[in-house]
């Protein structure tokens, strides 16, 4: 199966996150399929990026995102922009 997770960047207390596609089975800070963006919780706001077309692209494909992820990806729309696309029908206007 294949998820997108974050995995761990950085040095000894001062983590970042890389937003990745990687296998299920794959170690956590292992090679990865493709990169989508990034979640730095150091800095005050948290900075946040993230490619939300590739972020649609992988999920329609079937990539499951993890909690983290799922939070992160909904904060720039990514889960919006897939449930328009997977349930309502192109020709129907939503309300």
């Amino acid at each position: 199966m294949v998820k997108i997770r974050l995995t761990r960047m950085g040095r000894r207390n001062r983590p970042f996150y890389r937003l990745v596609v990687v296998d299920s089975q794959r170690r956590r800070d292992g090679a990865y399929i493709d990169s989508l963006g990034f979640y730095d919780p150091i800095r005050d706001p948290a900075q946040t990026n993230v490619d939300v077309e590739k972020a649609v692209q992988w999920i329609m494909k079937g990539a499951q995102p993890t909690e983290t992820a799922r939070s992160i990806l909904s904060k720039f729309g990514v889960m919006k922009k897939v449930n328009e696309l997977k349930y309502v029908k192109s020709g129907e206007v939503k309300e």
